[in-house]
């Protein structure tokens, strides 16, 4: 049962991040640590054990991990090294129920993503590897009744819609035309709900994003058929 002391997303939660997005610097982060920890970390870390039941409905083996580190809730800080935005922390708050023999957020999985105007759930898998997206391509020509089946499921369409990068040309070794011509070109197959902010404050937002994340499943199937992951 869902932990009645938990904190739960809130108005502050989106002030908190519309400021960071203001004040992107180590010495206001610091001083409004706290507060990051209040508003931000303790509803994502109780929104994670509150979903875990759901995420394992959908497939054992998605993690959903409630650890404050190194668990689902991605990391704050950003990695600088080698961006020309030296801006020290991410203004969204990204949590990722990833499969469990992905290594980082380029793995088949589910995310959520909150930010002041702009909250979205995801599902599939972004910027795959080159062997990775190779196979999914070929998945694609060689069972296409399954990937037509996956892509255009009713309850799948009615929450999410394919997005991501497209190559401008077909990619070498694959047909120039066809009915799948165009998801061949995918460089992501992620699908995006996108939802508004009081969807994210509402005590309802545990079941509704369960609701939707499952609808995603035969996406998720397609994609760890295709790349020898068991689902």
């Amino acid at each position: 049962m869902p932990d009645p002391e938990a904190r739960s997303f809130d108005r502050e939660t989106f002030r908190f991040l519309a400021e960071l997005a203001a004040h992107n610097e180590r010495a206001w982060f610091e001083a409004n640590k706290q507060r990051y920890w209040d508003y931000c970390m303790e509803p994502a870390v109780a929104f994670i054990r509150a979903m875990a039941p759901a995420i394992a409905s959908i497939s054992p083996h998605l993690a959903a991990s409630a650890r404050r580190m190194g668990g689902s809730l991605m990391r704050i800080h950003r990695d600088t090294r080698f961006a020309r935005d030296k801006s020290p922390y991410k203004i969204n708050i990204g949590i990722q129920f990833r499969h469990e023999r992905g290594r980082d957020v380029h793995a088949p999985g589910l995310y959520v993503h909150i930010v002041p105007g702009s909250c979205f759930l995801g599902a599939g898998i972004w910027h795959p590897d080159p062997k990775a997206l190779r196979a999914i391509r070929t998945e694609i020509v060689e069972q296409p009744a399954l990937w037509e089946r996956a892509r255009n499921d009713k309850a799948f369409r009615r929450h999410f819609e394919l997005g991501g990068a497209q190559a401008e040309r077909p990619p070498r070794g694959f047909p120039a035309g066809g009915p799948h011509a165009a998801d061949i070109k995918r460089k992501d197959f992620i699908a995006v709900c996108e939802i508004a902010d009081d969807e994210v404050t509402r005590g309802d937002f545990e079941r509704r994003s369960a609701e939707r994340f499952a609808s995603a499943r035969p996406l998720l199937a397609f994609l760890c058929g295709a790349l020898d992951l068991p689902f």
